[in-house]
């Protein structure tokens, strides 16, 4: 497996390379051919190259069978003539890497006020609200006078019943039920296309149970009661919403791990931003970025057939659980370790199994 690795800002150096050391331990335990190509985005690619992504790593990140990507200052990539360009939204597209997978779940040893719970947010990840990523040339937001500003959402069948498929394969993996969130009540246009397209696509899987809810219901029930979802499918802004909340219920943001993936391409990437407040001090945790790894590993492996890609994956993330149980993890999850130590402990606890 060739994986393009691309550290990113602020904290992205340190907990890639974190995350190399917990993914060398499970190359090592499962024999994993791996072949790394290392290259940079963000701050240190502006640096270098005048932008902050070459258009070159768009046909590097095609050929690799995966990309890890470090968090980016992309808040402040504003101008795209300057080579200000967000990172994320370049592979996105370029890849078009439709589906946001965001497993949430409760560690046993990290204390939560919502009970237990285990649950995957699917987001459709290439059109919406957002606006770098539903025009095909231009802005998807207007500003009318200095005071009026429109911005355009775009919904369509095609995405909408992709992304309603890859919700219902993934259910057939766990416990076949699926939660469509929306707010067809009051945007009946755009989401009751996507509620139609979810409940025509639900309907080719008889085995799986289909339910909506609207989006602010949705999390109100989160939190109450987050055991009561399963795999839930939304939008892309609702979804990037919800699956921050739903990372944060389980202990903490640094635990929600992303996979970006498509038909082809996938890309690990951390749920959270660079916080460049903390850059440097060896205590970012690690977790999200590993945890993120662990799930393209698992897609790899899946869609190749080679199961032990899927072991290693499954591999990480139980090591994972382990740690935090252990106290072997960072301080933000009840743990005592700084980043490096974190990662050598991950390390040797997956070398060890």
């Amino acid at each position: 497996m060739q994986i393009l690795i691309l550290p990113g800002d602020g904290i992205g150096p340190e907990i890639t390379a974190a995350t190399l050391v917990a993914l060398d331990a499970v190359r090592e335990r499962f024999s994993l051919p791996l072949d790394l190509r290392h290259d940079v985005v963000g701050y240190e690619s502006q640096r270098l190259h005048g932008t902050t992504v070459r258009s070159s790593l768009l046909e590097d990140a095609r050929q690799a069978d995966g990309v890890i990507l470090g968090p980016t200052d992309s808040l402040e990539f504003r101008d795209e003539g300057r080579g200000e360009i967000n990172p994320s939204k370049f592979f996105r597209k370029g890849m078009d890497l439709f589906a946001n997978i965001r497993p949430s779940r409760t560690y046993a040893g990290l204390p939560t006020k919502v009970g237990e719970f285990d649950l995957v947010v699917v987001r459709e990840n290439t059109e919406g609200f957002y606006a770098d990523r539903n025009m095909e040339a231009g802005n998807g937001e207007i500003l009318v006078t200095p005071d009026v500003a429109i911005s355009l959402r775009r919904i369509t069948r095609h995405c909408s019943l992709r992304i309603a498929r890859a919700a219902c394969e993934l259910a057939m993996l766990r416990s076949r039920r699926v939660t469509v969130v929306h707010k067809a009540n009051v945007l009946k246009v755009c989401d009751g296309l996507f509620l139609d397209a979810c409940r025509e696509v639900a309907a080719g899987y008889p085995e799986i149970s289909l339910d909506a809810v609207l989006v602010d219901a949705m999390m109100a029930h989160v939190v109450r009661d987050p055991r009561r979802f399963d795999v839930v499918v939304t939008t892309n802004m609702f979804g990037d919403i919800l699956s921050d909340l739903t990372a944060e219920l389980s202990g903490s943001l640094g635990l929600g791990g992303s996979l970006n993936a498509g038909a082809e391409h996938a890309m690990a990437q951390a749920a959270h931003g660079s916080a460049p407040d903390i850059a440097g001090q060896d205590v970012a945790n690690p977790s999200s970025l590993i945890l993120s790894t662990a799930l393209m590993l698992g897609w790899y492996g899946r869609r190749s057939g080679h199961r032990d890609f899927v072991a290693a994956g499954a591999a990480l993330e139980a090591a994972i659980g382990e740690a935090i149980a252990a106290g072997e993890a960072t301080r933000d999850v009840g743990g005592r370790l700084g980043t490096k130590a974190a990662a050598e402990a991950l390390s040797a606890r997956i070398r060890a199994a």
